[in-house]
């Protein structure tokens, strides 16, 4: 069977969010504020590190691994890494998080290269809205990227929404209405209160039974056990087989008992939980060993002992998590 990790609660990590950049081409509100400063570059890892790295989580029992960023596809060279670290043995897939921007002319070759899914976030299907969360972002490029991607070949394409009061809950049965029409999945996520973005974020919370709730009033719906290797929970359609809806509630459904996963950003720290500040530097152990993993696989083995049983998420209050998402592994 090979290599398995374990935390210290016995669950089974075989999932690895990596993230390739902290830059992205968007500065959407609840990902980043408005003036990022951004990694100088000797503090961000190399391509070649990226690949060690892959190649030394599989080589533990990785079986997943999503790339994020920041937008990953800003990343130069970013279609070579995903083909060297799709060819890696025992890897089961590579996957993909992405605002959707370069997908208009990067969508096949990820797909040639050896991505199996891709995730492409959209909160909005109007311009104006659209450009107001993301700050600067052009919706026609971005669903230009969609359709790119539903036809270049991935296994599954699916949307990433984050939902929120006052800003986006009424497009949820729209934005579904326009997945269904693709023929692709989409997830509604809870907003994640991490770093400081200038406002509340309990002003805006939408609870995912309030999604559902509402999309219960024109589909009917269907529970399934269907599962992505991730936090979401699915539900079908009764009438759109195609399309599958995903949930992802880390404020009302924590789902850290079965949590599988850990985040590595692309400074080289080892994020045990999204919702802690506890890490690893292994970008120093990267470069003070160059030729020797051992120290590597030490130090992450030890550090797996002491991911944390969940998160603690709170809206209330001061700002728990003050790194910001794009500095998260998306």
């Amino acid at each position: 069977m090979g290599n398995v990790m374990q935390d210290g609660f016995g669950r089974q990590i075989d999932y690895l969010r990596m993230s390739v950049t902290d830059r992205c081409d968007f500065r959407c509100l609840y990902c980043m504020a408005a003036n990022m400063t951004f990694l100088p570059r000797q503090q961000v890892l190399t391509l070649e590190e990226l690949q060690r790295l892959a190649s030394l989580f599989v080589g533990q029992g990785v079986r997943k691994i999503r790339l994020t960023g920041g937008e990953p596809l800003i990343r130069p060279g970013i279609v070579d890494l995903c083909r060297h670290i799709a060819a890696l043995p025992g890897l089961r897939e590579l996957v993909m998080t992405s605002n959707g921007s370069q997908l208009p002319r990067l969508a096949r070759p990820l797909v040639d290269a050896g991505v199996k899914r891709m995730n492409i976030s959209l909160d909005s299907l109007d311009r104006q809205r659209f450009r107001a969360i993301t700050r600067n972002g052009d919706l026609d490029q971005v669903l230009r990227g969609i359709d790119a991607a539903s036809t270049a070949g991935f296994e599954r394409v699916k949307l990433n929404c984050v939902v929120m009061q006052g800003r986006n809950f009424d497009e949820v049965l729209p934005l579904l209405q326009y997945a269904i029409d693709l023929g692709i999945d989409i997830t509604f996520i809870e907003e994640m209160p991490l770093g400081d973005v200038g406002r509340s974020r309990a002003e805006s919370l939408c609870s995912s039974d309030e999604v559902r709730a509402l999309i219960a009033t024109r589909h009917p719906l269907l529970d399934s056990a269907e599962n992505s290797g991730g936090p979401a929970r699915y539900v079908r359609l009764a009438h759109h087989p195609d399309t599958r809806i995903g949930f992802i509630s880390p404020n009302s459904h924590n789902f850290c008992g079965s949590c599988n996963r850990v985040r590595m950003t692309v400074e080289g720290r080892l994020l045990l939980c999204l919702g802690q500040e506890d890490s690893v530097d292994l970008r120093g152990l990267l470069r003070r060993y160059p030729l020797d993993d051992q120290p590597l696989v030490s130090a992450l083995r030890q550090a797996l002992q002491r991911k944390p049983l969940r998160h603690d998420f709170s809206l209330e209050g001061e700002v728990q998590i003050l790194r910001f998402m794009n500095m998260s592994g998306g």
